[in-house]
C-alpha cells in the first residue's frame, strides 16, 4: 500500500506554512507529483488533495461522461476550474491559499486525512464531527451489509 493513510494535525506557523505529513510527501513522490494538487470537496467543507493518482482518478471519471455536454462542463469545472497547485517547499511545507483556507475554514490548524489514492485537508474540530459521523455511518452499512455486498 502505498496511497495516503492516516490523519495528522498540523499547525500553520506565523509564514502561513504548513507542514505536509511526511508519509503523504512520501506518498506523492512515489506517485511522481512534483507538488499538490487540490480542489475543493464536492460534497463536505474539505479540501481533497493529492497527486497523480487522484488526476488519474478523475480522469478516469470524466471520461466515462460524455465530452460537450452540461455534465461534462460541471465536472471538469469542479474538477479542474476549481483547482489549485501548491508547491511543496525542501522542508516539506506549502502554503495554503487564501480560498482553500475559506473554503474549509481553516484557522491556525490543518487535519490531514488519508483516503488511500486522495487525501483531504480539513478544519481539526470539522474533522473530529465528520471522524464521528464516518464511523457511526460505516457501522451502518456493515450491519446492513452494503460494505460486504459493494456500496451501493
Amino acid at each position: 500500500m502505498g496511497g495516503f493513510v492516516s490523519n495528522y494535525t498540523n499547525k500553520i506557523d506565523g509564514k502561513g506554512r504548513v507542514s505536509i505529513p511526511a508519509a503523504f510527501r512520501a506518498a506523492l513522490a512515489k506517485d511522481g507529483y512534483d507538488g499538490l494538487y487540490c480542489y475543493p470537496s464536492l460534497d463536505m467543507n474539505a479540501v481533497d488533495a493529492g497527486g497523480n493518482g487522484l488526476l488519474q482518478a478523475i480522469d478516469s471519471r470524466l471520461a466515462r461522461v460524455e465530452t460537450y455536454t452540461e455534465a461534462h462542463d460541471y465536472l471538469s469545472t469542479a474538477f479542474y476550474g476549481m483547482s489549485e497547485q501548491l508547491k511543496i517547499d525542501q522542508d516539506g511545507r506549502t502554503s495554503l491559499t487564501d480560498t482553500i483556507k475559506g473554503y474549509a475554514d481553516i484557522g491556525t490548524h490543518v487535519t490531514f486525512v488519508g483516503q488511500g489514492y486522495k487525501f483531504q485537508i480539513w478544519n481539526p474540530d470539522r474533522f473530529e464531527d465528520h471522524r464521528r459521523k464516518a464511523m457511526e455511518l460505516a457501522l451502518q452499512m456493515r450491519r446492513s451489509g452494503t460494505i460486504e455486498g459493494g456500496v451501493q
